[in-house]
């Protein structure tokens, strides 16, 4: 998967250490498995840098300069998430790229690689809007495609497993599970028991999941359900309104 700058040709405008690795991505999205240097040169300066608070979704931002020249020093360089805002279709669209240390590498700068990209909505937007807004999103329309739901999320599969993939993984075990393409749709207020692509999604990630750990360990919080940008999801009819109970009326002793 990786390979020496030094074994590659160069073109003109290439200005590359002799120390630098170039990685591939591992799925069709085009971002995990990158690795930051990657990242940056295909994105751009990332507008910001943030840091998360323990496991909660509460963030310290930074100016990029602030961050090189000393949080990066003070926090460690693999808890800074590359930020990036851009605006589509009137919606504000945030970008944060998540990274892994290769574990093998003990320099004072680690190269890092992209495990987790963490996409937030300016406002909630329709699930069936989402590809429109977030290109790398390109969502597959086979009805038995695996994808779950929950209260509050929509999950779908895409693609083969990579074995590449298990290298961004921080998991034990790891080496005996296939890792996929997933897409997670989140709804911060929830989501109908019926579902259609118009209920509103408040963030997505991209990510490597395992559809085994959800068949072998997560079946009581993933509940199967048709591909929902399927024809065939589509197409099913709204469940029946529930029986409406009549008040009893009174008796009344003659």
């Amino acid at each position: 998967m990786l390979a020496s700058l030094s074994a590659l040709p160069l073109g003109p405008l290439s200005v590359l250490l002799p120390n630098q690795v170039l990685a591939s991505p591992y799925f069709d999205d085009g971002f995990l498995g990158l690795t930051q240097a990657e990242l940056r040169a295909k994105l751009g300066p990332p507008h910001s840098v943030r840091d998360r608070k323990a496991a909660l979704r509460v963030f310290n931002y930074y100016s990029l300069q602030d961050w090189e020249n000393f949080y990066k020093k003070l926090v460690s360089p693999q808890n800074g998430e590359d930020v990036y805002h851009y605006k589509r279709n009137g919606i504000d669209v945030r970008y944060s790229f998540g990274y892994v240390q290769d574990p093998n590498d003990t320099s004072d700068a680690p190269t890092l690689y992209v495990n987790l990209v963490d996409i937030e909505f300016g406002k909630p937007v329709p699930i069936e809007q989402i590809p429109s807004l977030v290109p790398e999103f390109q969502p597959p329309v086979e009805p038995t495609i695996p994808a779950f739901r929950s209260n509050l999320w929509v999950l779908i599969f895409k693609g083969q497993p990579s074995a590449d993939a298990r290298f961004i993984i921080r998991e034990r075990g790891k080496e005996r599970l296939d890792w996929s393409l997933a897409f997670q749709l989140f709804a911060l207020q929830g989501l109908p028991e019926f579902l259609t692509t118009k209920a509103t999604i408040d963030r997505m990630e991209i990510s490597a999941q395992s559809l085994q750990v959800i068949k072998q360990r997560q079946r009581l919080t993933h509940e199967a359900i048709l591909n929902p940008f399927s024809r065939e999801f589509a197409r099913q009819p709204p469940p029946p309104p529930p029986p409406t109970k009549k008040i009893p009326l009174p008796k009344y002793a003659e």
